[in-house]
């Protein structure tokens, strides 16, 4: 499987393309600010044909050129309900401080927009995407998940313990490398994103990639283990907020 990447925009949001390999269709996770030149050059580089869009959520750093390249490969953006009309009113997910970045720019939907629905897969580049809600960052956000086959040659290298299948998981703003998605803006809640994380990202298996919206990669064993704003999740008590990205 093809998974690449690169930070773009103010906020560094990271944007994906994931494909089966090259020269076959492709997906686009998450394209932000900025990031539309830097997805026509991968797609032109690896000979892909996006088939879709899919948005983690709907904070503007996360979808501000999805429209534009939905439109322009004629490809549907996928996003969860309750952060859809963040898509033609960015300002209703970011609050009035955040909202004088906007400028006078307008935006709107995608001609073709598909809701996601929790715990149903979607199909798409010969892909199945895992969708789970996991709301407290925004109360659309979801987490996709994917399993990679890990070639013959790659397991030998590495040594016998190696696994033949390793999921991977695109976590958007719900967990970071060592830190956690923030809940201050609206729609937030930092309970919230504590008990999705707890029931919808801790559960996987330590060897679990994860990709998330801002920063490096990461997985859930190193997050079990080191994170601290997951410390003693089972226990409520006054951990510091995330602050990562909008």
């Amino acid at each position: 499987m093809l998974i690449t990447g690169f930070p773009a925009g103010m906020f560094q949001t990271n944007c994906y393309v994931v494909a089966t390999g090259p020269a076959s269709e492709a997906v686009i996770i998450d394209p932000g600010q900025d990031a539309a030149p830097q997805v026509r050059e991968l797609l032109a580089e690896h000979e892909l044909t996006p088939v879709a869009v899919l948005l983690t959520h709907g904070h503007l750093d996360h979808t501000w050129n999805a429209t534009e390249l939905c439109d322009e490969y004629s490809i549907p953006a996928y996003i969860h309900p309750a952060d859809r009309p963040m898509l033609a009113e960015p300002g209703l997910g970011i609050g009035r401080a955040l909202g004088a970045m906007i400028g006078d720019e307008e935006f709107a939907e995608p001609e073709k927009v598909i809701e996601f629905v929790d715990g149903e897969a979607v199909d798409l580049a010969g892909i199945s995407f895992s969708v789970d809600l996991a709301p407290g960052h925004t109360q659309g956000s979801v987490v996709l998940g994917v399993e990679v086959d890990v070639p013959p040659e790659t397991r030998e290298a590495a040594g016998a313990d190696t696994p033949e299948v390793v999921p991977v998981c695109f976590s958007g703003d719900v967990l970071f490398a060592g830190s956690i998605g923030r809940t201050d803006l609206p729609g937030g809640d930092h309970q919230q994103l504590l008990d999705s994380i707890a029931a919808k990202l801790l559960p996987l298996p330590a060897e679990t990639v994860v990709l998330p919206g801002h920063g490096p990669q990461t997985t859930i064993g190193q997050e079990r283990a080191s994170n601290p704003f997951l410390t003693g999740l089972d226990i409520q008590s006054t951990r510091p907020k995330g602050r990562h990205g909008l």
